[in-house]
C-alpha cells in the first residue's frame, strides 16, 4: 500500500485546472514510455468538471487520443444516451471533441444492451473485457491503468462501492453488479477495490465542504468496509486532490505543507 499524497487547492476549479493539467503530462509520458497509455474516468461533478477544463486546454493537443485507452469506474445501468449515464456525460465535457479510437472507449454496458436488465451478466462481461485487454507485464486480471481517477462521496464511497455494502467486500471479482445503491438509480456496475489497485496510480478527487468529512474520515485510518475510500490506493502512488472546503476537516498532521 503506498502512502497516499496530499495536495489541497484553493477552490474547485483551481483543483480541476491542476488535475488537467497533471492528467495531460501522465498521460503524455505514459505515451512516451510505452506507445500507449490507459485511464479510468469518474463521473460526478469534478470528473466531469475535469473533463470539461480539459477539453478547453490547448495542451490537451499533447495527447495522442488514439492511443488512449479510456475505462470507467463505475457506470448508471441505465438505457444507453441516458443523460444519467457516465459516458454520457463523459462524451458531453470531453470525448466527443477529441479524436479518440472507438475501439479503446471500454462504457460499461448499459440497460438495453446485450445483457438486458441483468447488471450481474453485464458485470461480468466487462470483466471479462478487462481481463481480455490485461497483459503478462500486468500480473492480474486487468491492465495497469496509468491513471485511475474516483471521486469521493460524502459517506465515503468512491465509484459505486458504498460503505458496508456488499460490492466493497468483494475480493476476487474485479467487476460487479450493485444493486440497492443508497443513491438513484440504485442498479449499478462498479469495479471493486482489489481491480482500482491494480491501477499505477489513484486519483481521488474531493472538493466542497460536503466532501469534508469523508475525506477526514478516509484519511484518518478508517477500514476500507466503512470508509470505502480508505482502502482506494495505487500501486506506485495514491494522490489525493482537494480543494480548500474539503480539506478543512483534516488532522493538521495530515495536511500538506505546500499546496497551491
Amino acid at each position: 500500500m503506498t502512502p497516499p499524497q496530499l495536495v489541497v487547492h484553493r477552490d474547485k476549479e483551481l483543483m480541476a485546472q491542476a488535475a488537467a493539467a497533471r492528467l495531460i503530462t501522465r498521460i503524455v509520458d505514459a505515451q512516451a514510455a510505452r506507445g500507449h497509455a490507459s485511464v479510468v474516468l469518474t463521473g460526478g461533478r469534478n470528473g466531469n468538471g475535469l473533463l470539461a477544463v480539459l477539453a478547453a486546454a490547448p495542451a490537451r493537443d499533447a495527447v495522442d487520443w488514439s492511443r488512449l485507452d479510456l475505462w470507467w469506474g463505475d457506470e448508471r445501468f441505465l438505457p444507453e444516451g441516458d443523460p444519467e449515464r457516465n459516458v454520457t456525460q463523459a462524451r458531453e465535457a470531453l470525448l466527443d471533441a477529441v479524436p479518440l479510437d472507438p475501439a479503446r472507449v471500454h462504457a460499461m454496458p448499459a440497460s438495453d444492451g446485450p445483457y438486458g436488465k441483468d447488471v450481474d451478466e453485464a458485470a461480468a462481461a466487462y470483466a471479462a473485457e478487462l481481463a481480455a485487454a490485461a497483459g503478462p507485464e500486468d500480473h492480474g486480471p486487468v491492465p495497469s491503468f496509468d491513471v485511475l481517477m474516483l471521486g469521493v462521496g460524502p459517506d465515503t464511497h468512491v465509484a459505486s462501492l458504498f460503505p458496508e455494502l456488499p460490492a466493497v467486500r468483494e475480493t476476487e471479482r474485479t467487476v460487479v453488479g450493485v444493486h440497492g445503491a443508497p443513491k438513484p438509480p440504485p442498479v449499478r456496475i462498479s469495479l471493486t477495490l482489489p481491480a482500482i489497485r491494480a491501477a499505477r496510480e489513484v486519483w481521488l478527487l474531493a472538493a466542497g465542504e460536503d466532501k469534508a468529512e469523508a475525506a477526514a474520515i478516509a484519511l484518518s485510518g478508517a477500514g476500507e468496509i466503512q470508509a470505502p475510500a480508505a482502502g482506494a490506493y495505487g500501486r506506485s502512488r495514491t494522490l489525493w486532490l482537494l480543494d480548500a472546503a474539503a480539506a478543512s476537516q483534516l488532522p493538521r498532521a495530515l495536511y500538506p505543507p505546500a499546496s497551491a
